[in-house]
């Protein structure tokens, strides 16, 4: 997208200005002038883009344009983050010089003889000129198209606009929305507030407006409401425009009116104490000071009174005070059919091959009415075979009437997102369709093309921003299918809507290029257009010969390999063809070894080699990657060390090693202060000097996701207060391995004691702690804490109070072996009759709670059940118990026996066969214990 790669070229002139002027060195000798104009000729560009982008949907001669100006600006961003690689290696090296004398003079000379050799050498000011040319003559062209600057509203474009009526006959499914909707607005009024909203969300084309003129039109609402009112809000939002709008259908005549004041009093004086039906389709605005005065108008009516929206965002639903959210998903594949068949007509019918066509096609539209209809009208009036498959083979988004149709409510909502999440969502177009998209990859990708940037007011993470971007995106429908693991509190993956994947890739064109591979040598990419790529290699394929013999401008390259293939990749020979590349993902491709040559992807900022078990090191030349963010080698079991250089990836942020035989950090890692995610492996002391110490986390102030591994090895527990993890307020997941220690005097709990992590946490998992107990002062202070995993913990033969965990969800604990006995000590409750507590709720908010290879537990139930006057509640949330292995547990505690709707696992605990219960349903979800 045009638009977003000017911006950023902008900010890489703006970021190399402001570091020359710190390092005191001249940009490019000879190429002052060019570089002026081409920070003039962008500014220029600038202001007209909104207009453009708008206007590509429909001319060809505009998008022709756009894409050129895209490839000159790939370019100079290539030429400018050159530039900025070789001022990062300068800063590394005076680095490097301030710890070593000797360095320092020697890095002085040979940067006074050298710097501007330097710049010669790869050309720059060379480039820089080329490139000017370029975008000179284009910045010419774009006179010829009369584009309007942004101030003068250009981002305004047509909205179709609604009305209530509706032909019933045409409408299919929804019945149970329908039903759910009706009763809302029929039903006794529960609402808290003046005004009870009933919100329709979805993405286009998906039907929120055809419900909503269902539910208006249904024979018991028309008769329920003495006042009913349709109005398309639409964009912009115009406050007059809809009081009037709304008057107008009270009084039947249109309002010489224009002062807002006067209409409204009208407004209310129509619907006092009357009880009406407000319905406001497609409503966009997120801003709540545009809803004061229409809601005070709206306040008079009778308290039954109901308004119904529809609206794509999520956010809009919130903003305005809805009462209840309806998400309207996609329609049943059986009720898409109908509909089609409806449409098409007797064609169709007398025809099985016809009939096996559109079976398929409705199989396309993923259950998007408006695709059904747009595809059922565009075959109404043919009725040859071979037309039918010509539609049937064709890329859905290529064809004319879909474009013009089905993604116009599309591109409403891609021209109502802000210039960074338009690239975001672009992006996702490099995936298959169907494909379960990794939230946490997708925004490290996004952080990796810069689409995603820190804030520096307030002072917020870009990881942190580019979930925000995420969740903005799927709050306006253009994701769906969210899932989270077993016993997981995060969303760890997501997918896109077919048709809303042919929007991105109608809207990409050929930049985003995703193919399966099944023969050898079977793919050819376009060297000029692509520049994000994803290929699936079938068994028995190879990787694509043109990325060894042809120069890309790829800046993406994911490989994935199906189960038993081997892409023969050789790295070597391709990374002079791959030389512009800011992501690469080689994950589970056989990768045998990482070439030297590595060194020449200066541009990368993601590496993925996980899965790649043969791979047994990574050569120094890894780390001369000084933009590098993400490196992932999570399951590269053959992977011993990481190279000794690793403190050059100064712009690190995240190391993904879970998985692997490294054995130590080594030195030098104590310079990566920007990594957020991190498995620290503590040494056992063999590597001496060569491995950093776990003192050196103390510099990592902004980790998020930390994993320790080897803290048995410890033998000193000042050094682990030395981390300062309860410094860490970001920090929010948390891994400590206690393994690898012998030493039979090892006082675990002061270790534990020491670990402290911020309160704010909220996963927490320890495993392998060989302490008799585990009840540090810190734990009950985690009132953040959502997740809380003990594994492995075999010498402890009491629980800690956890109980007292307010916030605490799943509790998963394992291999407590020598545990006997679960009592009131697990719910934090201590015994004290004269308490002035009102009352006392433990674990209050737990949903799953699993007790795996307990082999010595007997007995679990509480001796206390008051709490002063009152009686002790215990997890009144829970849904799920899982028991595995707990051979000599003879009983549940009372309220756990009688929750009949607590869904229960019991796996080789013969003694509780006869204790299980019915999981029928039943409206007690909890249960006060008694005394």
């Amino acid at each position: 997208m045009a638009e977003f790669l000017v911006q950023m070229v902008l900010e890489q002139f703006a970021s190399i200005t402001r570091q020359q002027a710190e390092e005191g060195i001249r940009l490019i000798a000879g190429a002052g002038q060019e570089v002026e104009r081409l920070q003039s000729n962008f500014l220029s560009i600038q202001a007209l883009l909104d207009d453009a982008e708008n206007r590509q949907a429909k001319e060809d001669a505009v998008r022709v344009w756009l894409a050129k100006l895209q490839d000159v600006s790939y370019d100079i961003d290539d030429v400018l983050d050159e530039w900025n690689t070789k001022l990062q290696k300068l800063k590394i090296k005076k680095a490097e010089a301030a710890f070593n004398p000797l360095k320092k003079v020697c890095f002085f000379i040979l940067h006074y003889l050298s710097c501007r050799p330097l710049v010669m050498r790869y050309n720059i000011g060379v480039k820089i000129k080329d490139l000017d040319k370029k975008l000179d003559i284009i910045a010419k062209e774009k006179e010829m198209f009369n584009f309007r600057s942004t101030m003068e509203g250009n981002k305004e474009i047509k909205r179709p606009t609604t009305i209530s009526d509706i032909d019933l006959t045409q409408v299919y499914g929804r019945e149970d929305d329908k039903n759910k909707i009706v009763d809302l607005l029929l039903g006794q009024s529960s609402c808290v507030q003046d005004l009870c909203i009933i919100s329709i969300v979805g993405m286009g084309g998906i039907g929120k407006t055809t419900l909503a003129k269902v539910v208006f039109n249904n024979d018991k609402v028309r008769t329920h409401f003495e006042k009913k009112i349709w109005v398309c809000v639409s964009e912009p939002f115009d406050e007059l425009r809809i009081a009037k709008a709304i008057l107008e259908s009270l009084t039947n005549s249109a309002p010489n009116l224009d002062v807002l004041q006067t209409v409204v009093q009208n407004i209310r004086q129509n619907l006092e104490t009357k009880k009406f039906l407000l319905v406001l389709d497609d409503v966009w605005t997120e801003d709540p000071k545009n809803w004061e005065n229409l809601k005070l108008s709206l306040t008079c009516g009778s308290p039954e009174s109901r308004i119904l929206v529809t609206t794509r965002k999520e956010k809009v639903a919130n903003v305005i005070g809805t009462t209840k959210i309806i998400s309207l998903g996609a329609l049943l594949e059986d009720q898409c059919w109908l509909l089609f068949r409806g449409i098409v007509g007797k064609t169709m019918e007398e025809s099985d091959k016809l009939m096996e066509i559109g079976s398929k096609l409705v199989q396309k539209c993923k259950g998007l009415p408006l695709a059904v209809k747009t595809l059922a009208s565009l075959l109404h009036d043919k009725e040859t075979y071979d037309e039918w498959e010509k539609i049937l083979q064709s890329e859905i988004w290529e064809l004319k009437e879909i474009e013009q149709e089905v993604f116009r409510p599309l591109l409403l909502s891609y021209y109502d997102l802000p210039c960074t999440l338009k690239k975001c969502f672009l992006y996702c177009a490099i995936f298959p369709k169907d494909y379960n998209i990794d939230i946490e990859e997708l925004i490290r990708l996004w952080m990796a093309h810069g689409y995603v940037k820190s804030k520096p007011k307030p002072n917020k993470d870009m990881e942190l921003v580019g979930k925000e971007y995420f969740e903005t995106l799927s709050m306006r429908s253009f994701f769906q299918d969210f899932e989270k693991g077993p016993l997981e509190i995060r969303i760890r993956s997501c997918k896109m809507h077919d048709m809303v994947h042919d929007f991105a890739q109608f809207l990409t064109q050929n930049e985003c290029y995703a193919k399966e591979v099944a023969s050898v040598g079977g793919l050819e990419l376009d060297s000029i257009s692509v520049r994000h790529s994803r290929i699936k290699i079938q068994e028995g394929a190879s990787f694509p010969s043109s990325i060894f013999t042809r120069k890309t401008f790829l800046r993406s390259l994911m490989v994935d390999c199906n189960y038993g293939a081997n892409p023969k990749i050789v790295l070597s020979k391709s990374v002079d063809q791959l030389a512009y590349l800011r992501s690469l993902s080689l994950n589970k491709c056989s990768i045998e070894e990482i070439p030297v040559e590595i060194k020449g992807l200066i541009h990368l900022r993601y590496l993925d080699l996980s899965g790649n078990d043969k791979i047994k090191k990574l050569p120094e030349t890894l780390c001369e990657l000084h933009n590098l963010q993400t490196l992932d080698i999570s399951s590269c079991s053959g992977l011993r060390k990481l190279p000794q250089g690793m403190g050059n990836l100064i712009n690190m942020r995240c190391l993904l090693n879970w998985g692997t035989s490294i054995s130590h950090m080594p030195k030098g890692l104590e310079r990566l202060t920007g990594l957020r995610t991190l498995l620290f492996v503590i040494s056992d002391g063999s590597h001496g000097s060569k491995a950093c110490s776990i003192e050196c986390l103390r510099n990592f102030k902004g980790l998020q996701d930390l994993g320790i591994k080897g803290f048995g090895n410890l033998t000193d527990a000042a050094k682990v207060k030395g981390i300062e993890l309860i410094n860490k307020k970001n920090l929010r997941d948390l891994i400590v391995h206690f393994e690898r220690s012998n030493n039979a005097g090892h006082d675990y709990e002061e270790f534990l004691e020491a670990l402290q992590p911020p309160p704010n946490l909220m996963e927490l998992s320890l495993r392998n702690y060989k302490g008799n107990t585990m009840f540090p002062n810190w734990m009950v202070s985690l009132n953040k804490l959502r997740k809380l995993t003990l594994e492995g913990c075999t010498n402890c033969e009491h629980l800690p109070p956890l109980g007292k965990l307010s916030s605490l969800e799943i509790l998963s604990i394992w291999g407590m072996w020598r545990l006997k006995r679960v009592g009131n000590e697990f719910l934090g409750i201590e015994n004290d009759t004269t308490s002035a507590f009102s009352s006392v709720i433990a674990f209050p908010k737990l949903k799953h709670l699993q007790f795996i290879g307990m082999r010595d537990w007997e007995e679990w139930n509480y001796d206390i059940t008051k709490r002063g006057d009152e009686d002790i509640t215990i997890m009144p949330s829970l849904e799920t118990l899982q028991i595995s292995g707990g051979r000599k547990l003879r009983s549940l505690p009372n309220h756990l026996r009688q929750m009949s709707t607590l869904k229960k696992e019991f796996l080789f605990c013969p003694l509780l066969d006869e204790q299980r219960t019915d999981n029928s349903s039943s409206s007690s979800a909890s249960y006060q214990l008694q005394q």
